[in-house]
């Protein structure tokens, strides 16, 4: 048995994580046995056809590293191919919005370099919840009933995910199937196998732009995670194409005094000004840790809605894992791979039809992406690993959780249940959850707050993990989820 703990945002999720810790697996194995459990049970917020972010410090090493594991776009994704399918902005939904999904080779490479009883028996659990079914939650419930709309447009999407009732059970025979599949023949078969055969066929059938050798070609990128300074501590976030840098900026500006808003907006701009895949174009790093730095451009405010789910794990050999995984927007592009029981992500409609912007729309490109880890180091060894879903608020979400572990001292389940608040895409309205402290005179005062419901689920899914010494370890889970925290002791 394995000491340890995880958290996740389904219970169900974190009990499998925990058995796997008793069962002998070590931090990185619990964490993507949860996550498989995830892309079952939350099928509104992620699932294999998406993409995942992880940052591991591993047992004994100076520091963490960070895996990119982003789809590209397709090879025949251009400009002009969505022009021409008569589109003048980057659709949301469907085909031409789906990227190739970057799960499962993420999975396969941090399994390979750092896990320790393989792919197989960390499957092997959603598998099992896909084949028997699982009771539908309330959250799952209401987005299916909100969802009911986009998914009706796919037939096949709408006979697996139709409205459902709190309570009900749902199977997914299918996708017990393809994570069958993957046991069997690993991340070779999903992506150059019969799956990757039926994803191909399935975008080609809807005139996508992803084909089977851009799925046969994909791979995952290990980084070094960016580090800087906070107060005493280290903060550790991946560098681009994700948004790592635009929570550290929001950060660093909220500690140099500027208010919420003011920091948000600066760090925006930046994001829109120089974030995309450093493949195409490299962000300089130093212009978001300068507080001082400001741009006179306008923030993007295209609507993006933004499901995903994060988790974190630690064990008693030193191993702590953060962990984020998507499907993009809420059932993603609402394609289901026939055959496969598997959304496709549409993790795509982040890309630009601008060909001035730096996240235009280009073959083979990873796009801007919102799936942030964090992780913190307190004289150079790793004290915590925290993150929240939350889309393009994943940043403002994410420091508020920092600051509430840090500049507070607040214990983890209080730093991701305390209330939040969040500039939203308009770049003018702040949603504010009404038990934050002077929500309602902030409204009164302002115009542009909007008051929410406490604890509601657009202001993120969050979990943390604080270490305090070999097998001692506290635990936090959002009451706005479905989550839990579990030990292994």
């Amino acid at each position: 048995m394995t000491s340890g703990v995880i958290a996740t945002p389904h219970h169900l999720a974190s009990e499998v994580g925990a058995q796997v810790l008793r069962d002998g697996g070590n931090a990185i194995d619990a964490a993507i046995a949860a996550d498989a459990v995830l892309c079952v049970v939350y099928p509104h917020m992620t699932s294999i056809g998406g993409d995942l972010m992880a940052i591991v410090w591993p047992a004994g090493a100076a520091s963490p590293v960070g895996l990119i594991g982003a789809g590209r776009s397709g090879e025949l994704a251009t400009i002009d191919a969505v022009h021409s399918r008569g589109f003048d902005e980057m659709p949301a939904r469907g085909v031409l919005s789906v990227t190739v999904p970057g799960t499962i080779e993420a999975w396969g490479r941090l399994l390979e370099r750092f896990g320790s009883v393989g792919l197989g028996p960390v499957i092997e659990p959603a598998a099992d919840l896909a084949r028997d079914g699982y009771v539908i939650s309330k959250d799952l419930s209401e987005h299916l009933a909100r969802a009911a709309g986009l998914l009706l447009k796919e037939p096949h999407a709408y006979a697996l995910y139709p409205p459902m009732e709190r309570g009900m059970l749902l199977r997914n025979p299918d996708l017990a199937s393809t994570l069958r599949e993957i046991e069997r023949n690993g991340i070779n078969g999903f992506y150059r196998g019969e799956i990757a055969t039926a994803i191909a066929a399935a975008i080609k059938r809807r005139d996508g732009l992803v084909t089977r050798q851009d799925l046969a070609t994909h791979r995952s990128q290990w980084v070094d995670p960016i580090g800087f300074t906070y107060r005493d501590l280290v903060v550790y976030e991946l560098p681009p194409p994700t948004v790592g840098l635009v929570a550290a900026s929001m950060a660093l500006r909220l500690e140099a005094g500027q208010d919420f808003r003011s920091a948000r907006d600066a760090s925006y701009a930046l994001r829109d000004r120089y974030i995309t895949d450093p493949g195409f174009s490299v962000a300089p790093a130093e212009v978001f840790l300068d507080p001082n730095h400001d741009l006179a451009r306008p923030v993007d405010v295209t609507p993006r809605a933004g499901d995903t789910v994060y988790l974190c794990a630690a064990d008693e050999h030193g191993n702590l894992v953060s962990l984020i995984q998507s499907v993009a927007y809420d059932f993603g592009s609402g394609i289901v791979a026939e055959g496969t029981g598997m959304l496709l992500q549409n993790r795509g409609a982040y890309f630009k039809l601008d060909p001035e912007h730096v996240n235009r729309l280009e073959p083979k490109k990873r796009t801007m992406h919102t799936l942030i880890p964090a992780m913190v180091a307190r004289g150079g060894r790793p004290w915590a690993a925290f993150g929240t879903m939350g889309g393009e608020r994943q940043p403002q979400l994410q420091v508020q959780v920092l600051r509430n572990l840090v500049n507070d001292g607040l214990e983890p389940a209080e730093a991701v249940a305390r209330p939040r608040m969040a500039v939203l895409v308009d770049g003018e309205t702040l949603a504010v959850e009404a038990d934050y402290p002077g929500a309602a005179a902030m409204a009164r005062a302002d115009k542009r707050v909007k008051l929410m419901p406490a604890r509601h689920h657009s202001l993120g899914h969050a979990h943390a993990i604080v270490i305090d010494g070999p097998k001692a370890w506290r635990g936090g889970a959002d009451p706005r989820s479905d989550g839990s925290v579990e030990y292994s002791r």
